[in-house]
């Protein structure tokens, strides 16, 4: 009877074992896929490109100093932007977007990336005033709150709507006693609508290349009105999937229960017609370089502390890199451009120029800086280094801060893909983010980044350890080693474990 009661006790235990590796492998990541609106192939005006840029800033920059003050449960976006005609929205023109899945059964969506805003919203099928087609090619498609067997919309009294009036703009309607939101941009456009609760639906590793459907509920808008430019077709998309800093954001969300592990990852695409991929997790590359975040803001904000050109330090003054509630450095995937405050910039544009004298011929080509070059920019521009805090370098080569503008006089034109600023903070866009991993580690409140060819397969680790899978494009290749050596420290517990029951 002893003997069989080891013998138990140690099926019992290897059983266990087995139980804790597998569970251990299966840590739930979330790969998404990225396309890109603007594709790089494409020419595109840079006076275009800057004023939509300038029209997202607006909207970014009404969030500085903290959260808003509601009045009635409202928070207030003053209007602010353009009539120009060739503006096209802060929301509708994102570069990169992507596919989620709702509802059940579910339902698939296009959203844009946005590291500027926090909840993930989608269009309601309630909705009148909203695009029914897209001129970027995709079918859109409509959250049906009635027809998922799972969707519950938040009341009022849910803890979750009391504390969305802290972190967003929340309302209640007395009507239906549901929680609702009302955004409003800088550009004028905006969209109200409530939040709902629903399956989330994404990728969980439990083994060797093999990938299983996981989902989870979460906590999202339900968009039943848009204005001024989210009403167009032109790059209409399903909805917004905000990356941000805030409790309802879908990280923050997922990672609070232990769902995903509390850091994402992206590598952007630069060439061609853009692409690149999205990660609820850690992605890991050879020479990751961190800086800590600046806490207490609404914004994933760095310290820069200067600016380097060629190797030499840029006489620039302390002003231009403070970091307050009205200035800073923050880091924007939707931001087309990068964007210097003036004490910045004017260093920045005389030293590039400087450099280049003698071999390239200077140009002003629609009020922008360009440059006529007969040869490769890599043989001709300086390198340039952002300096900031914790030791931390990113290094940009010529096509880092140059914009291809066309070909003039047999010559090809390049130009200064920098700005000066409109308001107080130095905005680092896709142009400098494209290319890299991009890691947003918010467990040790700190962003990475390192080069790296993003059409290529790239390793994610997650808190258990490096468990990866294949995301097709471009895909993630799993650490078998990390994951044998995993399973056989398991056993060897289990075996200790059932030695111990036998002996005693």
């Amino acid at each position: 009877m002893p003997i069989f009661h080891s013998l138990t006790l140690m099926l019992l235990a290897v059983a266990v074992a087995f139980a804790a590796a597998i569970t251990a492998f299966a840590s739930p990541l979330k790969i998404l896929p990225l396309q890109r609106a603007f594709p790089l192939d494409e020419p595109a005006e840079l006076s275009e490109l800057r004023a939509r840029d300038s029209v997202r800033h607006a909207r970014i920059l009404l969030n500085r100093g903290g959260r808003q003050s509601s009045i009635g449960g409202v928070v207030n976006f003053p209007v602010q932007g353009s009539s120009d005609p060739f503006l096209v929205g802060s929301k509708a023109t994102m570069l990169y977007f992507t596919k989620v899945k709702l509802g059940s059964p579910p339902t698939e969506f296009n959203v844009q990336i946005d590291t500027g805003s926090d909840i993930l919203w989608v269009t309601c099928g309630s909705c009148s005033n909203c695009p029914r087609s897209s001129g970027l090619g995709i079918e859109l498609h409509f959250f049906d709150a009635p027809g998922s067997l799972t969707a519950s919309s938040l009341t009022c009294s849910d803890p979750i709507c009391s504390s969305a009036f802290q972190t967003t703009a929340a309302q209640c309607s007395e009507n239906n006693n549901q929680c609702g939101y009302s955004f409003r941009y800088g550009d004028g456009s905006g969209t109200s609508g409530y939040y709902m609760s629903d399956t989330f639906y994404f990728d969980a590793v439990l083994g060797v290349s093999l990938v299983a459907n996981s989902s989870a509920p979460i906590v999202f808008g339900c968009s039943t009105y848009q204005s001024g430019d989210l009403t167009k077709s032109d790059k209409a998309v399903d909805g917004i999937f905000g990356f941000g800093r805030g409790k309802l954001s879908v990280v923050s969300q997922l990672s609070s229960r232990g769902i995903t592990p509390p850091v994402f990852s992206h590598c952007l695409k630069g060439d061609g017609s853009g692409g690149g991929v999205f990660v609820l997790g850690e992605i890991l590359v050879p020479g990751m370089v961190y800086s800590p975040l600046v806490p207490s803001q609404s914004h994933y904000n760095l310290n820069l502390l200067s600016i380097s050109v060629n190797g030499e330090m840029l006489p620039i003054d302390a002003v231009a890199f403070e970091t307050s509630n009205t200035r800073g450095t923050i880091v924007d995937t939707g931001t087309t451009l990068t964007y210097l405050v003036k004490e910045a910039y004017d260093p920045f544009l005389s030293a590039i120029s400087s450099s280049v004298s003698q071999l390239v011929t200077p140009i002003m080509s629609n009020g922008e800086q360009c440059y006529l070059v007969s040869t490769s920019i890599n043989n001709m521009f300086p390198p340039v280094s952002l300096n900031f805090a914790g030791g931390a370098s990113m290094m940009l080569r010529p096509q880092d801060y140059l914009f291809h503008y066309g070909f003039y006089d047999g010559a090809s034109m390049w130009c200064i893909g920098f700005s000066q600023a409109l308001e107080e903070q130095n905005i680092l866009g896709d142009l400098v983010l494209k290319d890299k991993v991009f890691v947003y580690d918010l467990a040790r409140q700190r962003i990475g980044w390192a080069e790296y060819d993003c059409s290529m397969s790239v390793n994610v680790s997650v808190t258990s350890g490096k468990d990866i899978v294949n995301s097709g494009q471009p895909c993630l290749m799993i650490s078998r080693k990390d994951m044998l050596l995993k399973f056989f420290s398991s056993v060897l517990l289990a075996l200790l474990l059932c030695t111990f029951f036998t002996l005693t």
